[in-house]
């Protein structure tokens, strides 16, 4: 009990708020990973949408991330606090995954699904805010923090691909379950209040328009730009690695990809030593190599004598997603002035699972459908010639980076 009481003194967070907020980040992605990464093997084999639907309704997820964080930033920075907005999208969250159970037609589909997403993805910038509202040094507390949330992805992965629910709406129910129970929990959170509440309402607050001063500084820039451009490569994994692995028949398949959440988990757990001595600019470099060559993997890999390639794509995980996405927020923090942090968040938000991921599952459908051929009622996908356009597009984004991004700052990690 002492070295526990001495290591979170060190952390700077009291015990109670931190295990209450590594359960946030753990609740918060039970909810998204139960459906991630297996909707679109659900539309297209259950469902039979064509690739294109599926990428589309697959894209709602951008743009709800584009829209949704301007009007909840606008409740949760006015009128009410941060937990208590979270409890209620949240709430209507469950309402409407329900309901997506209900109906077959892409149109129908579509819908609920956007509006859903307008519930969901403003959650991820809310709890990133909640999170570092309350600790004192970000680059050495938040990595702690938000591996709770990888910890909640791997665990329904698993419980997913066990219920063997992959192909079936059964995975909206779950989600919708642990929506309600997050609603609940969200109000036992450390109160967050609205920092502007009484202040007046401007467009340009609403809309983040401030956090565009960063923009004018060129490192900062790049950074933007390529986080819109890697997202794109990066959808196509998201979007149809499940797909792949059940095409190919690969048992357990969503279990499996459970395993990138596993090394997520160490390298999350490395990130407050790594940050010590790389730069930002290293870090996305290695990050997109990842990138690349975890494509390439998926292109050449079989469920056969190849099948070690399937399991190393999965395991370069950590590397893929922590060298980007939390790095990028915690550098998209440190850059942005304190009274700026939210907003740079929300439009870091913007960019990269809103901007750049709607390109990425759009671009993901017709890609697939241009490598799809149907013979009689049997559907052929030329997948290899498929992950090698993601692969090319990764190593782009690497190259630009490496020649753009000249920044040589680091995460300052305590």
């Amino acid at each position: 009990m002492a070295e526990q009481a001495s290591y979170t003194e060190a952390a700077g967070i009291p015990l109670t708020i931190r295990l209450r907020l590594s359960l946030m980040m753990f609740l918060n992605y039970v909810i998204w990973g139960a459906w991630y990464v297996t909707i679109d093997t659900y539309l297209t084999t259950t469902l039979h949408f064509t690739g294109t639907e599926a990428g589309a309704v697959f894209g709602t997820t951008a743009l709800a991330s584009m829209i949704s964080p301007f009007f909840v930033g606008l409740f949760a920075d006015r009128f009410f606090s941060s937990e208590r907005v979270l409890a209620i999208m949240h709430l209507i969250g469950a309402c409407l995954l329900f309901y997506i159970t209900r109906v077959t037609s892409f149109s129908a589909v579509y819908a609920l699904m956007f509006a859903y997403c307008l519930c969901y993805f403003p959650t991820i910038a809310l709890t990133n805010s909640i999170a570092l509202q309350h600790m004192s040094n970000a680059g050495r507390d938040f990595p702690l923090i938000r591996v709770f949330g990888t910890f909640g992805w791997i665990g329904i992965g698993i419980t997913i691909s066990a219920l063997a629910v992959e192909k079936s709406a059964s995975q909206f129910l779950i989600a919708a379950g642990a929506s309600v129970a997050m609603a609940l929990f969200s109000l036992t959170l450390p109160r967050t209040p609205p920092k502007g509440k009484g202040k007046e309402i401007r467009v340009r607050d609403i809309l983040g328009l401030d956090a565009l001063v960063m923009f004018k500084r060129p490192a900062f820039a790049v950074f933007a730009a390529a986080s819109v451009l890697a997202c794109i490569p990066l959808t196509f994994y998201f979007s149809f690695t499940n797909d792949y692995l059940n095409d190919l028949h690969v048992q357990n398949a969503a279990g499996k990809m459970a395993l990138g959440q596993v090394s997520e988990v160490g390298m999350m757990l490395l990130m407050p030593f790594l940050l010590r001595w790389m730069t930002v600019r290293s870090i996305l470099v290695v990050g997109m190599l990842s990138w690349t060559i975890r494509y390439a993997l998926l292109a050449y890999g079989d469920a056969g004598a190849l099948v070690w390639m399937f399991y190393v794509a999965i395991l370069l995980h950590g590397v893929c997603f922590d060298f980007f996405f939390v790095t990028g927020q915690l550098y998209t923090d440190q850059e942005a002035p304190p009274h700026l942090r939210g907003a740079a968040q929300g439009i870091i938000t913007f960019l990269t699972y809103g901007v750049g991921m709607f390109i990425g599952a759009v671009s993901s459908g017709v890609t697939i459908d241009y490598f799809t051929n149907t013979v009689g009622s049997a559907v052929m996908r030329d997948w290899r010639s498929f992950w090698l356009t993601s692969a090319a597009s990764a190593f782009v984004v690497l190259l630009l980076i490496a020649a753009f991004f000249r920044s040589r700052s680091r995460i300052k990690a305590g």
